[in-house]
């Protein structure tokens, strides 16, 4: 018995990992290592004075922001209220526009399968574009103002709110619409008393983390001239008015840290 337990225990263990793989992952991380030097020394011979340069040069920009101006507070509230009604009216109508692409782009639901890829590829080509094109595209046709940011953020929102919502649909149990079906229930019954109780709670969770996204994206829209808050600190930054616009930025800073942990409170109670 100990001759056996002995000639078990000298056994090799066998490795994790093979030889090959090792290899392989060792190259690969070398290879990336490299990459990383290259491109870090090929970035400082491309910027004037070198990398140290280049802190001094931050740091002296940055001494310019401070101290904000305080003053500016009263005349800069107005675009930062237009700034969360066009992520409010943005993401309200792709919360709405969503539900019916969502169920087409949803497997388990769309059956007939030309519709199921239609949808799913005109979703793709939507999330494909980004936002600040968007924006750049309908402010040139519709002028500077908040209507092409809010158009921009419907389509961008729309993308991803339909994406998200068609993956928490195919992932919902089919057990009551199938017996909802068996018992003749029609479409538009299997999908509000089988589905929708269902997906309800992530679908309002979703609209809510979308509309955090749709605050920040609404002041960098504003860069390129559709409205709100990101078109005031463009000018001022233009200006070189760098105390307004530090003052700006708290501002910014401040009103999506709040409507960020309302939204996540709400979320939390609803999950």
């Amino acid at each position: 018995m100990t001759n056996e337990n002995n000639s078990l225990t000298s056994k090799k263990v066998p490795p994790i990992y093979p030889a090959k793989t090792k290899v392989q992952v060792t190259l690969i991380f070398f290879v990336v290592l490299g990459i990383y030097i290259f491109s870090m020394s090929w970035t400082q011979r491309q910027m004037a004075g070198g990398f140290g340069g280049a802190l001094g040069n931050m740091f002296t920009v940055i001494e310019k922001f401070f101290p904000p101006n305080t003053a500016v507070i009263s005349a800069i509230w107005g675009p930062m209220v237009e700034t969360i009604q066009m992520a409010i009216i943005a993401t309200t109508f792709a919360a709405i526009l969503t539900v019916p692409l969502a169920i087409l782009a949803a497997e388990n639901i769309t059956t007939w399968k030309p519709l199921y890829i239609l949808t799913r590829t005109f979703l793709n080509i939507l999330r494909t574009i980004p936002d600040l094109v968007l924006a750049v595209i309908f402010v040139g046709l519709f002028g500077i103002g908040l209507f092409p940011g809010i158009l921009a953020l419907v389509i961008f929102s729309l993308g991803i709110l339909a994406k998200l919502i068609s993956e928490t649909i195919e992932s919902v149990d089919m057990h009551p619409l199938e017996a909802m079906r068996s018992s003749g229930g029609n479409v538009f019954q299997v999908i509000w008393y089988g589905l929708i109780p269902q997906v309800l709670p992530q679908y309002t969770s979703l609209v809510l983390y979308v509309f955090e996204i749709n605050i920040r994206a609404s002041v960098v829209l504003g860069l390129v001239g559709a409205g709100g808050i990101g078109l005031i600190l463009n000018q001022q930054l233009g200006f070189y008015n760098y105390p307004n616009a530090m003052m700006i930025i708290i501002l910014i800073f401040v009103v999506v840290i709040v409507i960020e942990y309302i939204s996540t409170r709400i979320r939390e109670a609803l999950l």
